[in-house]
C-alpha cells in the first residue's frame, strides 16, 4: 500500500488550493518520474482523444509530451470542488522544434482516492498558435 498524499479528501479550499498548486509546481517540473508519482497506480485519463490508463502509461506520456513542447509552463487555476473532486482551468505555452510557439487552454476535472493519488483526470484541450511576443509565461 502507498503511502498519504497530502492534502487529502475531503478537501476544503485551503487544501483543494494546495493541491492545485501542488499539481502546477510539478508539471513545471517536466519530470515525467516526479510527476506521475502524484496519480494512483490504475489511474485513468483522457487527454484530448488519447485515453490513457496506468501511472507507467501516464509516464511515458508525459516523457513524449514534454519531449515534443519545449520550454514548456503552465499555470492551473482552481474553479471549484467537492470533497474528492475537483474542476481545474489552466493554461500553458511551449513551443515546437520548429521554433513556433502555442498556448494551449483547457479544462480538467479530477477525482481523487482517499490517500490523495488522482485515480481519474479528464482533460479538454485547445491550442492556439502565437508568436513569441505574445507570451504571458516567460
Amino acid at each position: 500500500m502507498e503511502s498519504q498524499r497530502h492534502p487529502l479528501p475531503p478537501f476544503t479550499l485551503d487544501t483543494a488550493l494546495q493541491k492545485v498548486q501542488a499539481a502546477e509546481d510539478a508539471w513545471n517540473t517536466r519530470d515525467p518520474e516526479k510527476v506521475c508519482l502524484a496519480y494512483t497506480i490504475d489511474t485513468e485519463w483522457r487527454n484530448r482523444t488519447e485515453f490513457i490508463n496506468g501511472r507507467e502509461a501516464v509516464k511515458a506520456f508525459l516523457k513524449n509530451k514534454w519531449e515534443k513542447e519545449l520550454d514548456y509552463k503552465l499555470k492551473k487555476e482552481l474553479w471549484g470542488f467537492r470533497e474528492n473532486r475537483m474542476a481545474i482551468r489552466f493554461e500553458y505555452e511551449f513551443r515546437n522544434e520548429e521554433g513556433q510557439w502555442f498556448r494551449a487552454y483547457g479544462n480538467e476535472l479530477w477525482e481523487f482516492d482517499e490517500n490523495g493519488y488522482m485515480q481519474k483526470r479528464f482533460a479538454s484541450i485547445n491550442d492556439l498558435a502565437i508568436h513569441e511576443t505574445e507570451r504571458k509565461f516567460k
